[in-house]
């Protein structure tokens, strides 16, 4: 695995270390900030995804529609075993 090296200086670097936990270390929340970016990339293309999906496929928007209109704040009765 190479390491590649990023110079931060100047206005973002203060920024950066004024937004940094005392308790963590700068790489640590650099790396930690390019994770959460990659990750929100990776879960804003499977939404697309998975819209394109839904057009094609009216069997899977039906139950989607069908689990958006369940009530999830009441709860389910409890039959008794006899």
């Amino acid at each position: 695995m190479s390491a590649t090296t990023i110079k931060v200086e100047g206005e973002l670097l203060d920024e950066l270390n004024r937004s940094k936990p005392v308790n963590v270390s700068f790489s640590a929340f650099v790396r930690s900030i390019l994770e959460r970016e990659v990750l929100r990339r990776k879960l804003g293309e499977s939404a697309e995804k998975y819209a394109k999906f839904l057009e094609k496929a009216p069997d899977e928007r039906e139950l989607l529609a069908e689990w958006e209109s369940a009530d999830l704040v009441t709860a389910p009765r409890v039959r008794r075993r006899r």
